[in-house]
């Protein structure tokens, strides 16, 4: 039995990993992308990228629940209806995607 489960857990963690997510931001880009500050004391977090085109916001709490989405066009997001916290902050610029966790004090 115990055999049997860790071959259904392997098979689905390989099936998992050799799926590939579409519109993923390439190792480069990641590189150039900013969050600053990070924890955030105050009511602006800045967000920068190679490119700092116009960017779409979503931001997620920790049981995956959408607490703001925004569209910014410049570095500067207003985070100042959030509560302290922990955060996934998603940025989509040009069809790509970046994920980075935000820490609210």
């Amino acid at each position: 039995m115990k055999k049997l489960y860790f071959g259904l857990i392997l098979l689905f963690t390989l099936s998992v990993y050799g799926q590939e997510t579409q519109n993923s931001a390439k190792p480069g880009d990641e590189a150039s992308f900013k969050i600053y500050p990070n924890p955030v004391i105050n009511d602006i977090v800045y967000i920068t990228t190679a490119q700092n085109a116009d960017k779409q916001i979503v931001i997620y709490d920790v049981f995956g629940e959408v607490v703001l989405r925004d569209q910014i066009k410049s570095k500067s997001l207003d985070i100042s209806r959030l509560v302290a916290g922990v955060y996934l902050l998603q940025v989509t610029e040009n069809k790509k995607t970046m994920n980075r966790k935000l820490v609210v004090k």
